[in-house]
Protein backbone atom coordinates (compact mmCIF):
# COMPACT_ATOMS: atom_id res chain seq x y z
CA UNK A 1 0.00 0.00 0.00
CA UNK A 2 1.05 3.25 -0.64
CA UNK A 3 2.18 5.19 2.58
CA UNK A 4 0.46 8.48 1.81
CA UNK A 5 1.30 10.35 5.10
CA UNK A 6 5.33 9.54 4.22
CA UNK A 7 4.72 11.33 0.49
CA UNK A 8 2.95 14.02 2.62
CA UNK A 9 6.04 14.10 4.92
CA UNK A 10 8.41 14.11 2.32
CA UNK A 11 6.91 16.93 0.27
CA UNK A 12 6.57 19.20 3.26
CA UNK A 13 9.77 18.78 4.10
CA UNK A 14 10.83 19.51 0.26
CA UNK A 15 8.70 22.53 -0.12
CA UNK A 16 10.45 23.63 3.63
CA UNK A 17 13.94 23.53 2.28
CA UNK A 18 13.13 25.33 -0.84
CA UNK A 19 11.40 28.44 1.00
CA UNK A 20 14.26 28.49 3.15
CA UNK A 21 16.91 28.62 0.71
CA UNK A 22 17.16 32.69 0.02
CA UNK A 23 17.69 32.95 3.67
CA UNK A 24 20.55 30.19 4.48
CA UNK A 25 24.05 30.40 4.08
CA UNK A 26 24.92 28.77 0.74
CA UNK A 27 27.86 26.43 1.91
CA UNK A 28 26.73 24.26 4.73
CA UNK A 29 29.20 23.95 7.87
CA UNK A 30 31.43 22.20 9.35
CA UNK A 31 29.95 20.85 11.42
CA UNK A 32 27.10 19.61 9.56
CA UNK A 33 29.50 17.79 7.24
CA UNK A 34 30.99 15.76 10.34
CA UNK A 35 27.40 14.88 11.42
CA UNK A 36 27.01 13.32 8.25
CA UNK A 37 28.76 10.43 9.69
CA UNK A 38 25.77 9.27 11.27
CA UNK A 39 24.19 8.52 8.08
CA UNK A 40 27.02 5.24 7.96
CA UNK A 41 28.38 2.57 9.64
CA UNK A 42 27.59 -1.09 9.37
CA UNK A 43 24.41 -2.26 7.62
CA UNK A 44 21.57 -2.10 10.15
CA UNK A 45 20.48 -5.55 10.85
CA UNK A 46 16.74 -4.26 11.30
CA UNK A 47 14.65 -2.04 9.39
CA UNK A 48 13.81 1.41 10.25
CA UNK A 49 10.16 2.80 9.71
CA UNK A 50 9.88 4.79 6.58
CA UNK A 51 8.61 8.47 8.37
CA UNK A 52 12.22 7.58 10.50
CA UNK A 53 14.18 7.55 7.65
CA UNK A 54 13.18 10.37 6.33
CA UNK A 55 13.15 12.19 9.26
CA UNK A 56 17.15 11.18 9.72
CA UNK A 57 17.82 12.20 6.18
CA UNK A 58 16.42 15.24 6.26
CA UNK A 59 18.02 16.60 9.83
CA UNK A 60 21.18 15.69 8.69
CA UNK A 61 21.02 15.49 4.63
CA UNK A 62 19.66 19.13 4.61
CA UNK A 63 22.22 21.08 6.46
CA UNK A 64 24.90 19.75 4.48
CA UNK A 65 23.73 20.43 1.28
CA UNK A 66 25.44 23.29 -0.94
CA UNK A 67 22.11 25.85 -1.76
CA UNK A 68 22.83 25.39 -5.78
CA UNK A 69 18.89 25.65 -6.01
CA UNK A 70 19.15 29.45 -4.30
CA UNK A 71 19.88 32.32 -5.71
CA UNK A 72 23.22 33.00 -5.19
CA UNK A 73 25.04 29.90 -6.54
CA UNK A 74 27.25 31.23 -8.99
CA UNK A 75 29.36 27.73 -9.56
CA UNK A 76 29.91 25.79 -12.12
CA UNK A 77 26.92 26.96 -14.23
CA UNK A 78 24.40 25.20 -12.04
CA UNK A 79 20.98 26.19 -12.88
CA UNK A 80 17.84 25.94 -10.36
CA UNK A 81 14.69 23.83 -10.72
CA UNK A 82 12.12 25.93 -12.23
CA UNK A 83 8.70 24.89 -10.35
CA UNK A 84 6.82 23.58 -13.13
CA UNK A 85 9.92 21.24 -13.95
CA UNK A 86 10.54 20.41 -9.83
CA UNK A 87 6.84 19.01 -10.05
CA UNK A 88 7.09 17.49 -13.40
CA UNK A 89 10.43 15.37 -11.56
CA UNK A 90 8.03 14.56 -9.16
CA UNK A 91 5.75 13.54 -11.15
CA UNK A 92 7.76 11.53 -13.70
CA UNK A 93 9.41 9.96 -10.10
CA UNK A 94 5.97 8.94 -9.30
CA UNK A 95 4.98 6.98 -12.20
CA UNK A 96 8.17 5.46 -12.52
CA UNK A 97 7.93 5.08 -16.08
CA UNK A 98 11.03 3.08 -18.33
CA UNK A 99 11.19 5.33 -21.16
CA UNK A 100 12.77 3.30 -23.17
CA UNK A 101 10.58 2.24 -25.56
CA UNK A 102 7.06 2.92 -27.04
CA UNK A 103 5.72 -0.06 -26.02
CA UNK A 104 7.19 0.27 -22.07
CA UNK A 105 6.25 3.88 -22.18
CA UNK A 106 4.16 5.71 -24.46
CA UNK A 107 3.96 8.85 -22.69
CA UNK A 108 7.21 8.85 -22.08
CA UNK A 109 7.89 8.43 -25.96
CA UNK A 110 5.72 10.90 -26.75
CA UNK A 111 6.49 13.25 -24.26
CA UNK A 112 10.46 13.37 -25.88
CA UNK A 113 9.33 13.94 -28.89
CA UNK A 114 7.60 16.93 -28.45
CA UNK A 115 10.21 18.11 -26.16
CA UNK A 116 13.02 17.06 -28.31
CA UNK A 117 11.19 19.44 -31.44
CA UNK A 118 10.04 22.21 -29.24
CA UNK A 119 14.07 22.36 -28.31
CA UNK A 120 14.97 22.69 -31.84
CA UNK A 121 12.72 25.43 -32.55
CA UNK A 122 13.81 27.27 -29.50
CA UNK A 123 17.33 27.26 -30.24
CA UNK A 124 16.33 27.79 -34.24
CA UNK A 125 18.08 24.81 -35.46
CA UNK A 126 17.44 22.59 -38.29
CA UNK A 127 13.91 21.18 -38.57
CA UNK A 128 13.48 17.71 -38.66
CA UNK A 129 16.33 17.41 -36.34
CA UNK A 130 16.92 14.49 -34.47
CA UNK A 131 17.77 13.65 -30.52
CA UNK A 132 17.62 12.29 -27.44
CA UNK A 133 17.59 13.20 -23.62
CA UNK A 134 20.62 11.82 -21.89
CA UNK A 135 21.91 12.29 -18.72
CA UNK A 136 23.98 15.92 -18.97
CA UNK A 137 26.46 17.41 -21.73
CA UNK A 138 29.01 14.86 -21.36
CA UNK A 139 26.48 11.92 -22.37
CA UNK A 140 25.30 14.49 -25.08
CA UNK A 141 28.71 14.95 -26.39
CA UNK A 142 29.07 11.22 -26.39
CA UNK A 143 26.12 10.56 -28.23
CA UNK A 144 26.86 13.43 -31.20
CA UNK A 145 30.33 12.29 -31.40
CA UNK A 146 29.11 8.72 -32.01
CA UNK A 147 26.68 9.55 -34.83
CA UNK A 148 29.43 11.26 -36.23
CA UNK A 149 31.97 8.66 -35.67
CA UNK A 150 28.94 6.31 -37.32
CA UNK A 151 29.05 8.73 -39.99
CA UNK A 152 32.83 9.92 -41.00
CA UNK A 153 33.41 6.48 -41.60
CA UNK A 154 30.79 5.24 -43.41
CA UNK A 155 31.60 7.77 -46.15
CA UNK A 156 34.92 6.10 -46.88
CA UNK A 157 33.34 2.83 -46.62
CA UNK A 158 34.04 1.56 -42.79
CA UNK A 159 31.23 0.06 -40.43
CA UNK A 160 32.35 0.86 -37.36
CA UNK A 161 29.53 -0.24 -35.52
CA UNK A 162 30.03 -3.75 -36.50
CA UNK A 163 33.78 -3.66 -37.13
CA UNK A 164 34.82 -1.22 -34.24
CA UNK A 165 37.85 0.64 -34.69
CA UNK A 166 40.15 -1.93 -34.77
CA UNK A 167 42.15 -1.41 -38.37
CA UNK A 168 39.78 1.54 -39.55
CA UNK A 169 40.89 4.58 -41.32
CA UNK A 170 42.02 7.34 -38.65
CA UNK A 171 39.90 10.50 -37.99
CA UNK A 172 41.12 13.60 -37.21
CA UNK A 173 39.61 15.04 -34.48
CA UNK A 174 39.70 19.27 -34.34
CA UNK A 175 39.06 20.88 -31.15
CA UNK A 176 40.31 24.85 -30.03
CA UNK A 177 42.88 25.21 -27.55
CA UNK A 178 40.49 25.79 -24.78
CA UNK A 179 38.11 22.79 -25.32
CA UNK A 180 35.88 21.93 -22.11
CA UNK A 181 37.53 18.48 -20.21
CA UNK A 182 34.07 17.08 -20.47
CA UNK A 183 34.11 16.71 -24.07
CA UNK A 184 37.88 15.23 -24.14
CA UNK A 185 36.46 12.57 -21.64
CA UNK A 186 33.68 11.92 -24.40
CA UNK A 187 36.21 11.87 -27.05
CA UNK A 188 38.19 9.15 -24.62
CA UNK A 189 34.60 7.62 -24.46
CA UNK A 190 34.38 7.08 -28.10
CA UNK A 191 37.55 5.59 -28.70
CA UNK A 192 39.62 8.75 -29.93
CA UNK A 193 41.50 9.50 -27.34
CA UNK A 194 41.97 12.53 -24.98
CA UNK A 195 45.36 13.69 -26.42
CA UNK A 196 44.87 12.32 -30.00
CA UNK A 197 43.30 15.54 -31.31
CA UNK A 198 44.63 18.68 -33.75
CA UNK A 199 44.43 22.08 -31.25
CA UNK A 200 43.95 25.26 -32.36
CA UNK A 201 44.78 28.48 -30.78
CA UNK A 202 42.21 30.20 -29.29
CA UNK A 203 42.62 34.43 -28.94
CA UNK A 204 42.00 36.68 -26.00
CA UNK A 205 38.30 35.43 -24.91
CA UNK A 206 38.99 31.77 -25.36
CA UNK A 207 37.31 31.57 -28.97
CA UNK A 208 38.72 29.78 -31.58
CA UNK A 209 41.00 31.49 -34.48
CA UNK A 210 39.16 31.26 -37.59
CA UNK A 211 42.37 32.19 -38.99
CA UNK A 212 44.57 29.30 -37.53
CA UNK A 213 42.31 26.27 -38.77
CA UNK A 214 44.40 23.31 -40.31
CA UNK A 215 43.92 22.20 -43.53
CA UNK A 216 41.13 19.38 -43.55
CA UNK A 217 41.12 16.16 -45.44
CA UNK A 218 40.19 12.55 -44.96
CA UNK A 219 37.40 11.48 -42.62
CA UNK A 220 37.21 14.55 -39.54
CA UNK A 221 35.29 15.56 -37.02
CA UNK A 222 35.50 19.27 -35.90
CA UNK A 223 34.68 20.26 -32.51
CA UNK A 224 33.31 23.95 -31.34
CA UNK A 225 32.63 25.23 -28.22
CA UNK A 226 29.46 27.82 -27.81
CA UNK A 227 30.33 29.07 -24.45
CA UNK A 228 33.31 29.05 -22.93
CA UNK A 229 33.64 27.54 -19.00
CA UNK A 230 35.42 30.31 -18.52
CA UNK A 231 34.41 33.44 -20.40
CA UNK A 232 31.15 32.23 -21.80
CA UNK A 233 32.61 33.46 -25.03
CA UNK A 234 31.76 31.30 -28.09
CA UNK A 235 33.90 30.04 -31.33
CA UNK A 236 33.07 32.33 -34.73
CA UNK A 237 31.13 29.30 -35.97
CA UNK A 238 29.98 31.68 -38.80
CA UNK A 239 33.32 32.13 -40.18
CA UNK A 240 34.56 28.39 -39.39
CA UNK A 241 31.74 25.72 -40.04
CA UNK A 242 31.56 26.76 -43.91
CA UNK A 243 35.02 26.02 -44.44
CA UNK A 244 34.83 22.53 -42.41
CA UNK A 245 31.61 21.49 -43.95
CA UNK A 246 33.18 22.39 -47.57
CA UNK A 247 35.90 20.58 -46.89
CA UNK A 248 33.58 17.34 -45.99
CA UNK A 249 34.14 17.35 -42.21
CA UNK A 250 31.49 16.87 -39.54
CA UNK A 251 30.82 19.49 -37.30
CA UNK A 252 30.12 18.85 -33.66
CA UNK A 253 29.09 21.66 -30.92
CA UNK A 254 29.86 21.71 -27.14
CA UNK A 255 27.20 24.24 -26.19
CA UNK A 256 26.41 23.26 -22.77
CA UNK A 257 25.05 26.34 -22.01
CA UNK A 258 26.50 28.73 -24.56
CA UNK A 259 24.17 27.40 -27.56
CA UNK A 260 20.58 28.53 -25.14
CA UNK A 261 21.83 31.81 -26.46
CA UNK A 262 20.06 30.94 -29.78
CA UNK A 263 16.99 31.35 -27.61
CA UNK A 264 16.93 34.92 -26.85
CA UNK A 265 17.16 37.87 -29.43
CA UNK A 266 19.50 39.76 -27.43
CA UNK A 267 22.14 37.06 -27.58
CA UNK A 268 21.47 35.12 -30.71
CA UNK A 269 23.50 37.04 -32.80
CA UNK A 270 27.21 35.55 -30.82
CA UNK A 271 25.75 31.80 -31.92
CA UNK A 272 25.07 32.85 -35.63
CA UNK A 273 26.36 29.73 -38.06
CA UNK A 274 25.97 27.32 -35.37
CA UNK A 275 22.54 26.09 -37.30
CA UNK A 276 24.92 24.91 -40.00
CA UNK A 277 26.44 22.26 -37.50
CA UNK A 278 25.72 18.60 -38.02
CA UNK A 279 25.54 17.71 -34.34
CA UNK A 280 25.15 19.92 -30.58
CA UNK A 281 25.34 18.99 -27.14
CA UNK A 282 23.39 20.92 -24.44
CA UNK A 283 22.70 20.86 -20.99
CA UNK A 284 18.67 20.68 -19.95
CA UNK A 285 20.09 21.29 -16.11
CA UNK A 286 22.20 24.12 -16.92
CA UNK A 287 19.99 27.28 -18.95
CA UNK A 288 16.71 25.44 -18.76
CA UNK A 289 16.55 25.02 -14.85
CA UNK A 290 15.47 21.97 -15.18
CA UNK A 291 16.25 19.59 -11.87
CA UNK A 292 18.98 17.31 -12.20
CA UNK A 293 19.95 15.58 -14.27
CA UNK A 294 18.97 16.43 -18.22
CA UNK A 295 21.18 16.27 -21.05
CA UNK A 296 20.41 17.07 -24.80
CA UNK A 297 22.25 15.59 -27.70
CA UNK A 298 20.70 16.69 -31.34
CA UNK A 299 21.78 15.83 -34.45
CA UNK A 300 21.15 16.36 -37.76
CA UNK A 301 21.22 13.10 -39.37
CA UNK A 302 18.53 11.26 -38.01
CA UNK A 303 19.92 8.07 -39.81
CA UNK A 304 23.97 9.27 -38.55
CA UNK A 305 22.13 9.43 -34.70
CA UNK A 306 20.03 5.60 -35.28
CA UNK A 307 22.83 3.89 -37.05
CA UNK A 308 25.38 4.35 -33.90
CA UNK A 309 22.29 3.78 -31.05
CA UNK A 310 20.17 1.91 -32.49
CA UNK A 311 20.04 -2.00 -30.78
CA UNK A 312 17.91 -4.66 -32.51
CA UNK A 313 16.42 -7.90 -30.48
CA UNK A 314 13.62 -10.54 -30.56
CA UNK A 315 11.65 -8.43 -27.86
CA UNK A 316 11.44 -5.08 -29.31
CA UNK A 317 9.56 -3.25 -31.26
CA UNK A 318 9.97 -3.10 -35.15
CA UNK A 319 7.49 -0.46 -36.64
CA UNK A 320 7.51 2.89 -37.82
CA UNK A 321 6.92 4.77 -34.39
CA UNK A 322 9.56 6.66 -32.80
CA UNK A 323 11.20 4.69 -30.15
CA UNK A 324 14.01 6.41 -27.60
CA UNK A 325 16.39 3.48 -27.80
CA UNK A 326 17.19 3.84 -31.80
CA UNK A 327 18.21 7.14 -30.71
CA UNK A 328 19.78 7.12 -26.93
CA UNK A 329 22.88 5.25 -25.43
CA UNK A 330 20.57 4.09 -22.54
CA UNK A 331 17.97 1.40 -22.31
CA UNK A 332 16.16 1.79 -18.93
CA UNK A 333 16.11 5.49 -18.32
CA UNK A 334 13.60 8.35 -16.58
CA UNK A 335 11.02 9.81 -17.99
CA UNK A 336 13.48 13.21 -18.76
CA UNK A 337 10.71 14.26 -21.45
CA UNK A 338 8.14 15.06 -18.69
CA UNK A 339 10.47 17.96 -17.32
CA UNK A 340 11.76 19.53 -20.33
CA UNK A 341 7.90 19.18 -21.68
CA UNK A 342 6.77 21.19 -18.21
CA UNK A 343 10.08 23.83 -18.18
CA UNK A 344 9.17 24.24 -21.96
CA UNK A 345 5.15 24.85 -21.80
CA UNK A 346 5.41 26.73 -18.39
CA UNK A 347 8.27 29.26 -19.79
CA UNK A 348 6.73 29.19 -23.38
CA UNK A 349 9.43 31.20 -26.22
CA UNK A 350 8.65 34.43 -24.34
CA UNK A 351 9.75 33.12 -20.70
CA UNK A 352 12.83 31.12 -21.48
CA UNK A 353 13.93 34.14 -23.87
CA UNK A 354 13.53 35.99 -20.66
CA UNK A 355 15.21 34.09 -18.33
CA UNK A 356 18.21 33.77 -20.68
CA UNK A 357 18.57 38.00 -20.73
CA UNK A 358 18.14 38.26 -17.18
CA UNK A 359 20.83 36.13 -16.35
CA UNK A 360 23.07 37.84 -18.96
CA UNK A 361 21.96 40.48 -17.30
CA UNK A 362 23.11 40.23 -14.08
CA UNK A 363 26.30 38.96 -14.90
CA UNK A 364 27.03 42.37 -16.54
CA UNK A 365 25.69 44.24 -12.86
CA UNK A 366 28.40 41.97 -11.01
CA UNK A 367 31.32 42.72 -13.73
CA UNK A 368 30.38 46.15 -13.55
CA UNK A 369 30.15 46.17 -9.50
CA UNK A 370 33.44 44.66 -9.21
CA UNK A 371 35.39 46.98 -11.77
CA UNK A 372 33.91 49.78 -9.43
CA UNK A 373 35.40 48.37 -6.66
CA UNK A 374 38.38 47.99 -8.09
CA UNK A 375 38.77 44.95 -9.19
CA UNK A 376 40.04 43.33 -12.27
CA UNK A 377 37.25 41.60 -14.52
CA UNK A 378 39.53 39.84 -17.37
CA UNK A 379 37.65 38.80 -19.59
CA UNK A 380 34.78 40.28 -21.64
CA UNK A 381 31.00 38.89 -20.45
CA UNK A 382 29.05 38.14 -23.52
CA UNK A 383 26.72 35.47 -21.76
CA UNK A 384 26.30 34.43 -18.21
CA UNK A 385 30.34 34.57 -16.51
CA UNK A 386 32.52 36.71 -15.06
CA UNK A 387 36.12 35.91 -14.47
CA UNK A 388 37.73 38.57 -11.81
CA UNK A 389 40.91 38.66 -10.22
CA UNK A 390 41.73 40.43 -6.64
CA UNK A 391 45.01 40.86 -7.13
CA UNK A 392 48.32 37.96 -7.50
CA UNK A 393 47.37 34.41 -7.34
CA UNK A 394 47.43 33.76 -3.44
CA UNK A 395 45.06 37.01 -2.61
CA UNK A 396 42.94 36.11 -5.27
CA UNK A 397 42.36 32.25 -4.08
CA UNK A 398 41.99 34.04 -0.55
CA UNK A 399 39.19 36.11 -1.24
CA UNK A 400 37.57 32.90 -2.99
CA UNK A 401 37.80 30.82 0.38
CA UNK A 402 36.67 33.58 2.23
CA UNK A 403 33.08 34.10 0.21
CA UNK A 404 32.75 30.42 -0.06
CA UNK A 405 33.04 30.67 3.98
CA UNK A 406 30.93 33.27 4.39
CA UNK A 407 27.87 31.87 3.07
CA UNK A 408 26.46 34.75 1.37
CA UNK A 409 27.29 33.51 -2.21
CA UNK A 410 29.13 30.85 -3.64
CA UNK A 411 31.78 31.04 -6.44
CA UNK A 412 35.00 28.82 -7.80
CA UNK A 413 37.99 29.33 -8.74
CA UNK A 414 39.94 28.52 -11.69
CA UNK A 415 42.97 29.49 -13.46
CA UNK A 416 42.67 31.43 -17.31
CA UNK A 417 45.28 32.27 -19.48
CA UNK A 418 47.53 32.34 -17.28
CA UNK A 419 45.41 34.02 -14.13
CA UNK A 420 44.37 32.73 -11.20
CA UNK A 421 40.30 34.25 -10.82
CA UNK A 422 36.89 34.10 -9.52
CA UNK A 423 34.60 32.36 -12.00
CA UNK A 424 31.09 33.45 -11.42
CA UNK A 425 28.49 31.49 -13.25
CA UNK A 426 24.60 32.89 -13.31
CA UNK A 427 22.36 30.59 -14.36
CA UNK A 428 19.62 30.53 -11.91
CA UNK A 429 16.22 31.31 -13.00
CA UNK A 430 15.40 32.67 -9.46
CA UNK A 431 18.33 34.99 -8.94
CA UNK A 432 17.22 39.14 -8.71
CA UNK A 433 19.32 42.52 -8.62
CA UNK A 434 19.06 42.44 -5.30
CA UNK A 435 20.73 38.94 -5.02
CA UNK A 436 23.66 40.50 -7.40
CA UNK A 437 23.80 43.39 -5.14
CA UNK A 438 23.80 41.54 -1.83
CA UNK A 439 26.93 39.25 -3.21
CA UNK A 440 28.36 42.16 -4.73
CA UNK A 441 28.67 43.79 -1.05
CA UNK A 442 30.02 40.63 0.61
CA UNK A 443 32.64 40.01 -2.15
CA UNK A 444 33.89 43.48 -1.96
CA UNK A 445 33.41 43.09 2.16
CA UNK A 446 35.32 40.31 2.11
CA UNK A 447 38.05 41.11 -0.41
CA UNK A 448 38.70 44.86 1.11
CA UNK A 449 37.23 46.95 -2.55
CA UNK A 450 36.24 50.49 -1.97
Amino acid sequence: MIDEALLRSAAGRAERYLTELPDRAVAPTADALARLDQLGGALPEAGMDGEAVIDLIDRLGAPATIASAGPRYFGFVTGGALPAALAGNWLATAWDQNAFSTASSPLGAKLEAIALDWLVEAMCLPAGTAGSLVTGATMANVTGLAAARHAVLAGVGWDVEADGLFGAPEVTVIVGDEVHAALLKALRLVGFGATRVTRVPVDDQGRMRADALPEISGPTILCLQAGNVNTGALDPAADIVPRAKAAGAWVHVDGAFGLWARAARATAPLAAGYELADSWAVDGHKWLNLPYDCGIALVRDRRALSGAMRIGAAYLPDDAARDPFEFTPECSRRMRGLEVWAALRALGRTGLEDMITRCCDHARRMADGLRAAGFEVLADVPLNQVLVSFGDAAETTRVIEAVQADGTCWAGSTVWQGHTAMRISISNWATTAADIDLALAAITRLAGGR
